[in-house]
């Protein structure tokens, strides 16, 4: 058996594909995933609290900062590839939070690591005390001894506040602060990805939507493209399709051996 990867080896895989041609970083919601991605192609791999939280059977949001360590090793054991977390809002409205959760999850294998700029409580922070929770956590990052990639998040586009303009202006605040990636999940089109890719100098990273392609995000700019949780929903909603067919109406076509799951797992 090959001896896996060490972190800082991963990292610098991880940094790396932010200077070459866009990348796809899709989000496993647990180890299985993590392998089967891996098993596909994929150079690294992005958390998805959404996806993580419904494992545990709760809402996006209702995850503590430990378990999210603890889903951090278990996809650090499962694969090779770099591990970057989404860290919501870092588990604390405070600047010395977010630092915090960039060192949980480092010390645990991750390289790289995103902080919101919202909380259910609070709302939107304020533009400065926002930059601050950012320079924090870029100052947490730039001490750790391997390059670990801190992506800022600007929440407009998914909290109700579609104002294009005012998600500009987060980005370059975070920017200027120390993010080494900058996210605006929610974007609409490829103008409105184009114009944030166009006013910032660090890579961005677009969440994909089903009515754009991969090429026509990228030609908009975009670094590296996400999906959050649209593979645990998809695969959720396909589970519950096919478990609905069997209670209503007796349908069994649906279901399948683990051959295709076993050759991706590299079990015998």
């Amino acid at each position: 058996m090959a001896t896996p990867p060490s972190q800082e080896e991963r990292a610098r895989r991880f940094a790396a594909l932010h200077e070459g041609p866009c990348f796809l970083i899709p989000n496993p919601w647990d180890g299985g995933t993590a392998r089967v991605l891996e098993a596909l192609g994929f150079e690294a791999l992005a958390t998805t609290s959404g996806g993580f939280a419904f494992t545990l059977g709760r809402a996006d949001g209702k995850v503590t900062l430990d378990e999210v360590v603890e889903h951090v090793k278990v996809l650090v054991e499962a694969c090779d590839l770099p591990i970057s977390v989404d860290l919501e809002n870092g588990y604390s409205s405070s600047p010395e939070g977010a630092a915090r959760a960039i060192e949980a999850v480092a010390a645990v294998g991750a390289v790289g690591g995103s902080i919101e700029d919202w909380d259910a409580e609070a709302g939107f922070y304020d533009l400065a005390h926002a930059a601050e929770r950012i320079a924090a956590a870029a100052r947490a990052a730039r001490e750790l001894p391997f390059p670990f990639m801190l992506t800022a998040r600007a929440e407009n586009h998914i909290r109700g506040n579609p104002d294009l303009d005012d998600t500009i202006a987060r980005l370059r605040a975070y920017e200027e602060a120390g993010a080494d990636v900058l996210y605006a999940p929610g974007l609409a089109d490829v103008e409105q990805i184009a114009a944030v890719t166009a006013a910032v100098s660090r890579p961005v990273n677009v969440i994909a939507r089903p009515s754009l392609s991969v090429r026509e995000i990228a030609d908009a700019g975009a670094q590296r493209i996400s999906v959050g949780g649209s593979l645990a929903w998809a695969s959720v909603e396909a589970t519950g399709d096919i478990a609905a067919r069997m209670l209503g109406v007796g349908d069994l076509s649906g279901l399948r051996g683990a051959k295709r799951v076993y050759e991706w797992l590299g079990a015998e």
